[in-house]
């Protein structure tokens, strides 16, 4: 999507909250009470540089820790 034109918070929002919304998944796209607890933590700065997203340090799903280095 930043290829074609976005800026990489704005394919992170389209990849995450935005899929969510538009598959009506009230319970995930977003970090709030109430949702499901799957997040990753990224080495560097995905909203500058999406590539980022590409270096995972840290996997939560359903609140579980899956991966953590």
């Amino acid at each position: 999507m930043v290829e074609y034109g976005m800026t990489p918070l704005q394919a992170a929002i389209a990849a995450t909250s935005g899929n969510a919304a538009i598959l009506r998944l009230d319970d995930r796209g977003t970090l709030r009470e109430g949702t499901l607890a799957d997040l990753i933590a990224v080495e560097g700065d995905p909203t500058q540089d999406i590539t980022a997203l590409r270096r995972v340090r840290f996997v939560m799903k359903g609140g579980a820790v899956v991966l953590s280095n």
